[in-house]
């Protein structure tokens, strides 16, 4: 008797046609997590073909329909939900599994997708993340710049920086330190008179907004004493931008609150001075944040220690350079 016909059902698909399992697998949650084969293959590094020709290949294999699709839309089917669910968690035991026989000192290696804000991800980190790298030569990274970290797992992002308060109870947060803010301007918008040291001498002065922390009122508070004076401004020029913010001061078109570590260098040159030295806004804390999971691979688990071993190296330096 032929073998073949006791064979089950499922393992009689080709292999061509099933390709790994666990990379199909990989690839369902990836569509599921992107919400679209396109976002997938971006992620995945590859085609949309190839990410349809995946989910083919799982349904085919499991023999169930796991994704109801239009040129619209995409959901998934009540089999895909289950699927959808059972493979995750499956994936995080699989690599748990590979993680516990390798053992702990296993070398990091694979691909990072993180985002980090303009600013910092232009100039402060890039030291830490050179460092990172030639500490773990099998690791790779994606460093993606956005001031903005919405939805971590659609977009297929292993962690991020964030400046300001982390309010997404689907991610784990680990502060790295604070952001001090204080008050600059080009010597120019001064006239030649001295340089303001009480807050409420600020008020009459050309303002400059950046809008993402401050659009029509400024809040400052006296290192020593705790005093906090709030006041309206009509700012001259409202930016999302930092840099914006810390060029247009350069120019003398106003008055700025902008991070310390930026202008370290333009205070120390004259080009800028710090008005009002003792009153500061509100400093800004820096996260790092990641999705909650059972399992963090080594690239990860590395890369966040090393993250928080440079951030506070990289937050005093900026401060002991005013």
């Amino acid at each position: 008797m032929n073998s073949r016909r006791n064979r089950p059902h499922a393992l009689s698909v080709p292999t061509e046609a099933t390709g790994d399992r666990l990379e199909l697998m990989q690839t369902f949650v990836r569509i599921v997590e992107a919400g679209s084969l396109s976002g997938a293959a971006l992620q995945l590094n590859t085609t949309q073909p190839t990410v349809s020709r995946r989910l083919q290949a799982l349904e085919r294999l499991l023999g169930l329909r796991l994704l109801q699709r239009s040129t619209r839309a995409m959901r998934l089917t009540e089999d895909g939900e289950r699927c959808f669910e059972r493979a995750k968690a499956l994936l995080e035991n699989w690599a748990s599994f590979e993680a516990d026989l390798r053992g702990v000192g296993e070398e990091p290696q694979g691909s990072l997708r993180v985002l980090a804000p303009h600013a910092f991800g232009q100039e402060q980190f890039v030291g830490p993340l050179a460092d990172f790298l030639q500490s773990h030569p099998q690791v790779n990274v994606e460093w993606l710049l956005r001031d903005d970290a919405h939805d971590l797992i659609g977009e297929g992002v292993d962690c991020a920086l964030q400046v300001g308060e982390v309010r997404d109870p689907a991610v784990v947060a680990i502060k790295l330190g604070d952001v001090l803010r204080i008050v600059v301007a080009s010597p120019s918008v001064l006239g030649g008179g001295p340089v303001p040291v009480h807050a409420s001498e600020l008020e009459a002065l050309p303002w400059l907004a950046l809008r993402t922390y401050y659009r029509n009122e400024v809040s400052l508070t006296h290192a020593a004493s705790g005093e906090t004076h709030r006041f309206a401004i009509r700012p001259r020029l409202s930016t999302d931008s930092l840099y914006v913010t810390r060029n247009a001061a350069l120019t003398g078109l106003g008055v700025g609150i902008v991070s310390a570590w930026m202008v370290a260098d333009d205070l120390a040159a004259g080009r800028l001075v710090r008005l009002a030295p003792e009153w500061q806004a509100s400093a800004l804390p820096l996260y790092l944040i990641y999705p909650y999971a059972r399992f963090y691979p080594a690239r990860l688990r590395r890369f966040v220690a090393a993250m928080r071993e440079a951030a506070p190296r990289v937050l005093e330096g900026a401060v002991s350079r005013r």
